[in-house]
């Protein structure tokens, strides 16, 4: 097909052509399928061009066979809704028209055929009934009513006609066009970030929340938030006492006055103008609208009156004798330097003291951003109609300032007599004056052509800043109250109607707005509102720094007149002033905020936002992996790095909570699962959010990792060689004790021993965890009950098949079920926390243990599972390290008597002695070298008779240990009967182990003689020397030490030093 090039209409960036076809119908167009408005799309379809072709259309490109190409296809073809929400990859089968899932394409349902007519059809009718027609669609604004005029009639408010003037007294015309150029320096540098921002994607209500939220998460967007609510309501009340000081100064023209004319009429006035205006915005957001449009034409006529009055001049001598004399060469001079005086209060005034009075007059740039929810297409509109209102705004303030200093003295007494004379401006002595720049709030009433034009622009500027303020903190506050950040507001996210109108925000914002109308003194309330935006601005700028200094691919944002640090800069300058304006009410600023980031933190709200602050964690970790690589080892900064075998974390508890203990804030710990079968993609996801949810849930900082294979040990190793990055991989394997292995499959004990063979083969330290009552819990099932509520019945750890310590961390394979595959947590759920958390509004959690039958679990059971949780009893930690492994024996025990729970535990040192004749010698070499290594000891034993003979009774019970074992006699089929017979003993491994074995038997007498009342046991893992020892001698080894002792770790290093004296 060829394009028309003489075509009229010219394609705008990213504009679609559509496809003439000759059964092209309106309610058959492909490009109707898109769901949203036309604001919505890249391009309207005026906007479009059309393809021609000199040749008739081709019956391909028609509707039907669009239709068509859908049945042929589980392929979806591109379109606005699948990018719509961030979960909208469903399973296609049972979401007609959404994109399809991997496993759709490579492994399609066999039971489920494409979709015919009659379902294409009913899809395209719920597309369209849900996402063509959005709610309130006809009530939203476009950039000029919506961003533009609103902008414009904050930033012309009260300060203009009631402070501007002064604002030129104080710091004179340079200083105050310095000061209107300060602020809007500032303003500008913050409108250019905010525009990035709201163009790097679809912006929903909230505003400058939802900004800040979404760009550095939602511990500063939280903080933010709520401190610009508060500032949006407080400058609320600031307009509306501009408001109420003009309207008193009107009155007093006449004479007439309320009760004093002064604090207690604004109090009053205040209050029924705040009435007032809550009542039209309760009335909808529409009339709102029209009101601002009224009250934008009533400023416009107000500012022409201003400018036409200072260039006509004086009319009167007595608007001469008030210090109105028109533009004058002499007054423009005088006026052209600062003249700070103290304030209505005493207080002395300085550049940034006056700044901090004018600078509430820039913070309506924010005013069409606070309302983006309302808004037809917030990206295009925000920067556009701020930039804009800056401008022209900007340009006004300097004329302002400049006809206010040619036109007026700063100082009049308003005595007509002095007008001959020109002493009306001399105030020396106790001469009184009431005029002039400094001392009247009047006077661009007095410049002006006709005065009472004024009094109604500043009317409209007041009345509608304070509209634009007190539509924008409950709007601001309710998206905060959905997002359920903080405690205890959750009751004001309501929304009514179709634009879910903020009802009861507006309630808490009129008694908030109240009281500090009741201030009734507009510079008092001007300085806290400040700092407030200024924070709000400072956030601004960094949140675009901070997204552009991530290079994060998701950060493309199609306002491109920017520069990132130029966004620092205003982040800067915006802190900077803060302290210079009033450093105590800045630093308490930034304490306020620092709390509520803290308490957002702490709370853990349940959002993933894509913020800059997740792409500063990985490029962080990165970049620390990256360095740590190039880092040479060293004994001294050797860390333990525990990969602990634990299957499902929730299925074992003690094991897992016993690596966490050796780990906890030191080093890296991870819990891998090995199953036998292939799991899918969607079960692997599971499995691994299960797992990720009950460790955070319990408070264990770990990763986990989950391998399968055609075996056990080869899944288990393939977690070994592979899992972790650069230096942050494992050099310890801790897993629990197989207590079945008497009874299970040979192959199951082979994999079982084979295993630690490959950790050896690694290089790797081997720990093995044996507890009375053994590891797995997997058949107990945690619920929770929430301030009394009836058991949540979602199960919080997923239920492994075998209740029995049949295979410790490993697991034949998943079966899911409906009941296994659903989600571990209620979407509300937050992480139990202590006493703090109640205070901060987590709800109060009972955990219950149950079966899978529902009974109650009893209470030993949950002790017994729990048992490394809680503070281990004053005792001992006994020690015997029986072979030098380089110091893993001894260091691991040391680590667990620095945690808590530990901390009333000793370390009793048990060692063999090399000669009988000099045990206190070797007692007191060996009680040197711990003191040289620094490790705390409360006794060390010497063991002088491991050679001994072991007792007939012992020898008889390890000979019923290893009875169940065939003992093939010698003979030349010995290897033949060994292949028949798997899992048995040979008579010439017992004769050439037998040494071993005693040794290990006179071990056990001598543990049950010294350490059957310890805390914990850790001993010298014995060495499976390859090809010597069979799996069910070396089991029965293990056995034979562990059996009915306390809880037991055999432990053994890879013979490299982890200990060292050296400084």
């Amino acid at each position: 097909m060829d394009v028309d090039e003489n075509s009229d209409d010219k394609r705008r960036t990213f504009a679609v052509n559509r496809v003439n076809t000759e059964e092209h119908h309106a309610d058959d167009d492909v490009e109707d399928e898109r769901p949203g408005s036309p604001d919505e799309r890249c391009g309207t379809p005026n906007q479009m061009s059309p393809l021609h072709s000199d040749t008739p259309t081709h019956p391909s490109l028609s509707y039907s066979t669009f239709r068509s190409l859908r049945q042929m296809t589980r392929e979806a073809l591109p379109r606005l809704d699948h990018y719509r929400n961030l979960a909208s990859i469903v399973r296609s089968p049972g979401n007609i028209g959404q994109r399809p899932t991997l496993d759709d394409l490579h492994q399609p349902p066999l039971d489920k055929d494409f979709y015919d007519d009659e379902d294409y059809e009913q899809m395209l009718v719920k597309q369209r009934s849900v996402h063509d027609e959005p709610q309130g669609l006809d009530n939203k604004f476009g950039w000029i009513k919506g961003v533009f005029v609103r902008c414009l009639l904050n930033i012309w408010g009260v300060i203009l006609f009631l402070r501007l003037s002064w604002v030129t007294g104080q710091a004179g015309i340079l200083q105050g066009m310095a000061i209107v150029t300060c602020g809007n320096v500032v303003t500008t540098i913050s409108a250019l970030s905010m525009s990035a921002i709201s163009t790097n994607g679809q912006i929903k209500g909230g505003g400058t929340y939802y900004m800040i939220s979404r760009s550095l998460g939602p511990e500063f967007g939280g903080a933010i938030g709520l401190i610009f609510s508060l500032a949006n309501a407080i400058a609320a009340s600031m307009y509306i006492v501009g408001f109420c000081e003009s309207m008193n100064d009107l009155l007093a023209t006449f004479d007439v006055k309320i009760f004093d004319g002064g604090v207690n009429d604004v109090r009053l006035v205040g209050s029924i103008t705040l009435v007032a205006l809550t009542a039209i915005c309760i009335i909808g957001m529409e009339w709102e609208a029209r009101a601002q449009i009224v009250l934008l034409m009533v400023l416009l006529v107000a500012i022409l009156d201003f400018v036409i009055g200072a260039f006509v001049g004086p009319l009167t001598d007595e608007e001469i004798a008030k210090g109105f004399v028109g533009l004058n060469g002499t007054v423009l001079v005088e006026n052209l330097y600062p003249d700070y005086r103290k304030d209505d209060v005493g207080q002395d005034m300085s550049f940034f003291g006056v700044f901090s009075v004018f600078f509430p007059a820039c913070t309506g740039i924010l005013a069409g951003a606070n309302i983006s929810g309302d808004l037809k297409d917030p990206s295009s509109a925000i920067p556009k109609g701020t930039l804009l209102a800056i401008f022209l705004t900007y340009i006004s303030y300097l004329l302002f300032v400049l006809l206010c200093g040619a036109v007026a003295v700063r100082d009049a007494t308003g005595n007509i007599t002095h007008v001959a004379d020109w002493s009306f401006a001399n105030c020396t002595g106790d001469t009184v004056c009431e005029y002039g720049l400094q001392n009247s709030s009047q006077v661009m009433e007095l410049i002006s052509i006709f005065g009472p034009l004024i009094y109604a622009g500043c009317f409209a500027a007041t009345i509608s800043s304070a509209l634009a303020s007190l539509v924008s903190a409950p709007k601001v506050f309710q998206a905060l109250c959905k997002d359920k950040l903080y405690p205890y507001i959750e009751f004001f996210g309501k929304g009514y109607g179709k634009n879910d109108e903020p009802y009861r925000g507006f309630v808490l914002a009129f008694f908030i707005i109240l009281i500090f109308t009741l201030i009734a003194r507009l510079d008092a309330i001007a300085p806290i509102i400040t700092n407030f935006f200024l924070a709000a601005y400072a956030l601004i700028n960094f949140s675009t720094f901070h997204a552009s200094m991530q290079k994060v691919p998701g950060w493309r944002p199609t306002f491109k007149f920017y520069n990132k640090w130029l966004s620092l800069v205003g982040g800067l300058m915006c802190t900077a002033i803060m302290f210079l304006i009033q450093w105590w009410t800045a630093l308490l600023t930034v304490l306020i905020i620092v709390l509520l980031y803290v308490i957002v933190s702490y709370r853990k709200p349940d959002v993933n936002w894509g913020s800059s602050t997740q792409a500063q964690t990985y490029s962080l970790a990165l970049n620390s992996v990256t360095a740590l690589s190039n880092v040479e080892e060293h004994i001294k900064t050797y860390r333990p790095q525990v990969l602990v075998l634990t299957g499902a974390p929730s299925s074992r508890p003690p094991l897992i909570h016993f690596a966490n203990a050796i780990t906890k804030n030191m080093s890296l710990l991870i819990a891998g699962q090995c199953l036998v079968e292939q799991q899918s993609k969607r079960i692997r996801s599971h499995l691994t959010l299960d797992a990720n949810r009950w460790l955070s849930s319990h408070k264990i900082r770990a990763f986990y990792s989950l391998a399968d294979g055609p075996s056990m040990e080869l899944a288990a190793r393939t977690l070994m060689a592979n899992v972790g990055l650069g230096k942050l991989h494992p050099n310890t394997i801790l897993m629990g004790y197989k207590t079945n292995w008497q009874n299970c499959p040979f192959d199951e004990l082979n994999s079982y021993f084979k295993i630690i063979h490959y950790a050896f083969d690694m290089h790797l330290a081997v720990g093995i965890l044996r507890v009375e009552g053994g590891l797995d819990y997997s058949t107990v099932i945690e619920t929770i009950r929430q301030n009394g509520e009836a058991p949540d019945p979602t199960p919080l750890s997923a239920t492994n098949p075998g209740g029995n310590d049949t295979n410790p961390g490993f697991q034949a394979s998943y079966h899911p079920s409906s009941t296994s595959l659903a989600t571990s947590y209620a979407p509300d759920d937050e992480p139990s926390g202590g006493g703090l958390g109640l205070k901060l509004g987590k709800k109060k959690k009972e955990i219950q243990y149950t079966n899978p039958g529902g009974e109650v679990v009893a209470p030993q059971i949950v002790d017994a599972m729990l048992r490394f949780t809680r503070k281990q009893p004053k005792g001992n930690i006994d020690v015997w390290w029986l072979f030098d492994d380089g110091g893993l024996t001894l260091l691991i025990p040391y680590i667990l008597t620095t945690r808590s729970n530990w901390s009333q535990c000793s370390l009793r040192v048990f060692c063999l002695a090399n000669k009988k004749d000099d045990l206190a010698s070797e007692q007191l070499k060996m009680a040197e070298l711990l003191c040289k290594f620094r490790i705390d000891f409360s006794d060390v034993v010497m063991i002088p008779d491991v050679q001994k003979k072991p007792r007939e009774e012992s020898v008889n019970e390890f000979n019923t240990l290893i009875s169940k074992f065939e003992v093939i006699p010698e003979g030349e089929n010995e290897e033949v009967e060994r292949e028949n017979k798997e899992g048995c003993i040979t008579e010439s491994e017992l004769v050439a182990l037998r040494e071993k074995t005693n040794r290990h038997i006179r071990l056990r007498e001598l543990l049950l003689q010294h350490s059957k009342q310890a805390s914990l046991v850790v001993m010298t893992l014995p060495m499976p020397v390859v090809g010597t020892v069979s799996a069910p001698l070396y089991m029965a080894w293990l056995e034979t030490l562990t059996k009915d002792m306390p809880p037991f770790l055999l432990l053994r290093g890879n013979q490299s030093s982890v200990l060292t004296f050296y400084s």
